[in-house]
């Protein structure tokens, strides 16, 4: 089994609610043992231990999920750009753009979003009068 396969296998295991149900009852178990173990520091030093390792290895598991998901998502909105007529094909290599750029982009979307800009094209192309769209469509 390949390391991400693995991943996303547990990552699908440990978001269930049986999962969670377990894990409550094992500090359940575990506080219930304080008396008979008088509370000492061995008692202790099993539940910080247990899940200090348990939260360190689940942090990779989680980087490597959202990774995954972050890079499935991408491809699927290039794939939509891409296959979108009218579309700005500028916005497919993003990742690429300095954040300067990326912020000037974002406004100029926000802008056109709440109507300010001119309809008739994407935000960043230079906006053509009508008779200027004609005259090329003409030749």
């Amino acid at each position: 089994m390949k390391f991400a396969q693995f991943c996303q296998w547990l990552s699908n295991h440990a978001g269930r609610p049986q999962t969670f149900l377990i894990a409550l009852l094992l500090i359940v178990v575990w506080g219930l043992t304080g008396p008979w173990f008088h509370y000492n520091d061995t008692w202790q030093l099993i539940i910080n231990t247990s899940t200090t390792i348990i939260t360190f290895l689940m942090v990779f598991l989680i980087q490597n999920t959202q990774n995954r998901d972050n890079d499935i998502i991408h491809v699927k909105l290039d794939e939509l750009i891409r296959a979108t007529k009218h579309t700005e094909m500028s916005v497919l290599d993003l990742e690429d753009m300095d954040s300067k750029k990326l912020q000037a982009l974002r406004k100029e979307y926000r802008a056109l979003a709440e109507g300010k800009q001119a309809a008739g094209g994407p935000p960043g192309v230079e906006q053509q009068q009508p008779e200027q769209r004609l005259g090329d469509q003409q030749r």
